[in-house]
């Protein structure tokens, strides 16, 4: 099923759009354009609206989180609206298996997130002081704040 996911703002490259939104297929990202664009594009798509400024999903940087799991540990990233971890913080078989099983990227090195078109959509929404609104991994809403 194709989902719109629009936001106030968008960050595409070195782009801001006012009322910007992404279309998702699948795990990729089909489109990224101005809403009623992507209404009239892709016509009966799920859209999803969300307050604030969608990007990129954020590569988390240190060490994941304490909880009492490693599944626990990867949602407290994705909460975060991170859908990457740095490979040398994921140091356990355990922690390896929940990062595999929610999809959560695990990279040798940081490098910049980036909406592509066909890329893989890993999306986050922030409200106006930085926290996390949603995220999507791999195209899956994983987190969204009620």
């Amino acid at each position: 099923m194709l989902t719109i996911h629009a936001a106030d703002e968008v960050r595409y490259g070195t782009e801001t759009l006012k009322d910007g939104a992404v279309a998702v297929e699948g795990s990729r990202i089909a489109a990224v354009g101005p809403l009623e664009e992507m209404r009239k594009r892709f016509p009966g798509a799920r859209v999803r609206s969300w307050p604030g400024v969608l990007g990129p999903g954020r590569v988390h940087e240190g060490p994941l989180p304490d909880a009492p799991s490693p599944r626990e540990r990867v949602h407290a990233v994705l909460k975060s609206g991170a859908t990457a971890v740095r490979e040398e913080y994921v140091d356990s078989p355990e922690l390896r298996a929940a990062a595999t099983r929610n999809e959560v990227l695990v990279m040798a090195s940081a490098q910049s997130p980036a909406l592509t078109v066909h890329g893989r959509a890993d999306l986050a929404v922030l409200d106006d002081t930085g926290a996390c609104l949603a995220t999507v991994c791999a195209g899956r809403l994983v987190h969204r704040r009620r």
